[in-house]
C-alpha cells in the first residue's frame, strides 16, 4: 500500500461522556427496530457538520427511509437550526403522498425538540420517536450515512464555501448514494 500511496481510512469510535445537564427523555417509538415491509413506514433523521474555507462550520440535515435506504429528504445551509431540520424533513415528505401514520426518528437534538418541529409533525399526523441520551445506536441508519459521506467525500477535498461543499453534497447524495442503493 504504501508503495502505491494508499493509504486507510480510520475512523474514531464512539465514547459516551455523561452529561451533567438534564435531558428530558421522550418516547422511543422505534427502540432500534430499523425493520419495514415498505416505503414511508419509518424514516430517520440526523444533522452534521461539514467545514469550508470561507464559512466555516456549516450543516447537513438528512432524512434517511428505513426500507429504501435512500435519502429521501435533505437540507444544508450556514447554521444548525430547527428550520435547517424542518426544510429537510418537508423535502422527504414531497416523496410521501400521505405522511399520516409514519414514525419519524431522530435524537434528542434541539432542533428536533423544538415546538416549530413537533407541530408540522403533529400537523401531517407523523409520529415522532426518540434516540436515548447519549445512544447513537438508536439512530444508526442515518449515523452511518454521515459516517461514509465524511469517509468517501468529505475528509476527501477543502470546500472553499458553502457553494462548493452543497454541489459536492448534492452530487454525492442524488447521483452516487441513492443510485447506488436501488
Amino acid at each position: 500500500m504504501s508503495v502505491l500511496g494508499l493509504h486507510s481510512i480510520v475512523i474514531k469510535k464512539y465514547r459516551h461522556y455523561p452529561s451533567n445537564q438534564q435531558v428530558i427523555e421522550r418516547k422511543n417509538i422505534l427502540k432500534q427496530d430499523f425493520t419495514t415491509t415498505g416505503i414511508n413506514q419509518k424514516w430517520c433523521t440526523d444533522i452534521t457538520y461539514i467545514h469550508t474555507l470561507k464559512d466555516d462550520w456549516t450543516s447537513l440535515a438528512s432524512v434517511m427511509d428505513f426500507y429504501s435506504k435512500k435519502i429521501i429528504g435533505w437540507a444544508y445551509g450556514t447554521s444548525m437550526t430547527a428550520e435547517l431540520a424542518l426544510r429537510a424533513v418537508e423535502n422527504a415528505c414531497l416523496n410521501a403522498s400521505n405522511p399520516t401514520g409514519i414514525i419519524h426518528h431522530s435524537d434528542l437534538g434541539t432542533q428536533y425538540t423544538s415546538d416549530l418541529f413537533e407541530k408540522y409533525l403533529l400537523k401531517h399526523g407523523i409520529r415522532h420517536s426518540f434516540s436515548r441520551k447519549g445512544c447513537p445506536y438508536d439512530n444508526a441508519c442515518i449515523e452511518s450515512f454521515h459516517a461514509s459521506l465524511k469517509k468517501e467525500e468529505v475528509h476527501q477535498k477543502t470546500y472553499i464555501d458553502s457553494k462548493d461543499a452543497f454541489t459536492a453534497i448534492f452530487e454525492y447524495i442524488e447521483s452516487w448514494y441513492n443510485r447506488k442503493m436501488m
